[in-house]
């Protein structure tokens, strides 16, 4: 047996400086890449103040984002709370392009910024090259030119119509912004790096076909309802859409040409962010799976100290700490906490499985190439289907999780549905599927008519799913939004089981937008 001698130290203590970067990412790469078999964009690795870490944190993640009054709110919410020491910020923030970015705060110690490297520029720009979500929706290669370009736009936009009037359809698409995406798939791929070439060309395409829509309508009293049948309207219009923004961008009547293109910025934006909501559990789950592989290599290679090990455990621990239900910092589960013990889980039923992990798992218990099932599983899943798949009954029981139901009619306690049984496990898991499933915790709107003859009303319909209703309060300052930027009055019905109208809201355009 041939003992591997031990490799030189890649720093020693918490000082580091740009050559140090270099070689914890060359160390990190021919682990990442020969060890494990991944497979990532082109690296880039930009190091920022605390001061920027905050400005990127409040624009949600994007440092080249267009100017909004939000961010701003946002950043003197996250700087109150990190002055006062009440609030840690992140050691990275990584942009799904290629090259992918990683931004590592300056103040990280060396072995943060190799914490940061391999869980970001590895684990995550794997995930975000070779996941099916992110190969269908976004543009890696486009997506920073396109937002030089929107935040170019925009900042034109202001100068030649009014901060005020920009700001005030930045606010409404902000409100919608949800509700501006392609949820299934069959739309045309997005090329970014087209769209400021298209504008000018897009622009005067759909200022014709939206005149010749809206020149046939009456202007007058309404006529006959059957002067324009229903199936008619509806299909000219697109009808029905779930897509609200991308109706708005192409047929509300009284919009300028800058508005309709700062809708359809706010709609690219909102896609390419539509595949992180989708994947939260996976994508931190396969970059904290990813970092402890690559901290423990680099460990037993002799290439971080004993020292900067136990520090980097120390965090890693805090990273994937999940409080318990009854603790006062319990909000839920913690994605990297889930995501983490699945990932450790999976490997273990494919090196060392059960009887009971080959019954529940037949097609990779004892498979033994561990990374190989977790990269095609990385590619092939979100959320929901990963937990409905792949959570274990053994990890059911290490978690300690049941199924609990609360009926709100009744007074005394709650009832415990699913327990650790074989029927049990099948609820649990699935319950807790169907809270990673957007289609089951997004609100079912759609565009269903227009009363082309008549009024102009916008007509939508929200299908109830689980007896939940929409917020009033919420509901009523988004459809003023929405009536802002359709011109005219909005009805919104909310459809209960029985397919009866429970609810009606109402909105009418106010007359500041034009």
């Amino acid at each position: 047996m041939t003992v591997r001698p031990r490799e030189r130290l890649l720093f020693e203590g918490a000082d580091w400086d740009f050559a140090t970067l270099q070689r914890i990412h060359d160390a990190c790469e021919e682990i990442a890449l020969g060890g494990l078999g991944l497979d990532v964009y082109p690296n880039q690795i930009e190091v920022i103040t605390s001061e920027q870490m905050l400005d990127a944190y409040s624009s949600t993640g994007m440092p080249l984002f267009y100017r909004h009054w939000s961010f701003g709110k946002h950043f003197a919410h996250h700087e109150t709370f990190y002055r006062r020491g009440m609030r840690d910020l992140a050691y990275e923030i990584v942009i799904n392009s290629s090259p992918c970015i990683s931004y590592l705060m300056e103040e990280n110690t060396a072995t943060m910024q190799t914490l940061v490297i391999a869980h970001a520029a590895f684990g995550h720009n794997h995930f975000f090259k070779n996941n099916y979500l992110f190969k269908l929706w976004t543009d890696a290669e486009g997506i920073l030119d396109y937002l030089d370009f929107a935040k170019g736009y925009i900042t034109r936009c202001e100068e030649r119509y009014g901060e005020t009037a920009v700001e005030r359809t930045l606010d409404a698409a902000h409100a919608l912004m949800s509700h501006g995406v392609h949820r299934y798939a069959g739309k045309t791929t997005i090329d970014l790096r087209q769209e400021e070439k298209r504008e000018q060309e897009r622009r005067a395409h759909e200022e014709q076909m939206f005149n010749d829509l809206w020149r046939t309508v009456p202007v007058g009293k309404a006529k006959k309802a059957g002067d324009i049948g229903l199936e008619k309207r509806r299909a000219a219009l697109g009808l029905p859409q779930d897509n609200i923004l991308y109706f708005l961008e192409k047929s509300a009547p009284r919009l300028q040409p800058w508005q309709r293109e700062i809708l359809r910025i706010v709609r690219h934006v909102a896609q390419y962010f539509h595949p992180q909501r989708q994947t939260k559990v996976m994508n931190e789950g396969t970059a904290t799976f990813v970092h402890y592989q690559i901290m423990n290599r680099l460990h037993e290679r002799g290439q971080i100290s004993d020292g900067n090990f136990l520090e980097f455990l120390k965090s890693h621990a805090n990273v994937v700490f999940q409080p318990n239900y009854d603790d006062r910092r319990f909000s839920g589960f913690n994605p990297y906490a889930l995501g983490f013990a699945m990932m450790q889980d999976i490997e273990r039923i494919v090196t060392k499985p059960t009887e009971e992990d080959r019954a529940w798992f037949p097609d990779i218990a004892g498979r033994g190439d561990a990374m190989g099932v977790l990269r095609d599983i990385w590619a092939n899943y979100r959320d929901e289907s990963f937990i409905s798949q792949f959570l274990s009954p053994n990890l059911i029981r290490r978690l300690r999780l049941f199924h609990l139901y609360d009926d709100p009619e009744q007074t005394e306690g709650v009832l415990v549905s699913a327990i650790h049984n074989e029927r049990g496990y099948l609820r649990i898991r699935r319950q807790l599927s169907r809270e990673y499933d957007i289609g089951w915790t997004d609100p079912a709107i759609d565009i269903v008519d227009v009363d082309l003859a008549g009024d102009r009303r916008l007509l939508l319909q929200h299908i109830v799913m689980n007896g939940c209703y929409l917020q009033e309060g919420d509901t009523k300052l988004v459809l003023q939004h929405l009536a802002d930027l359709w011109g005219y009055d909005v009805l919104l019905q909310e459809i209960d089981g029985s397919s009866t109208v429970a609810k009606e809201h109402t909105a009418s355009p106010r007359k500041i937008v034009q």
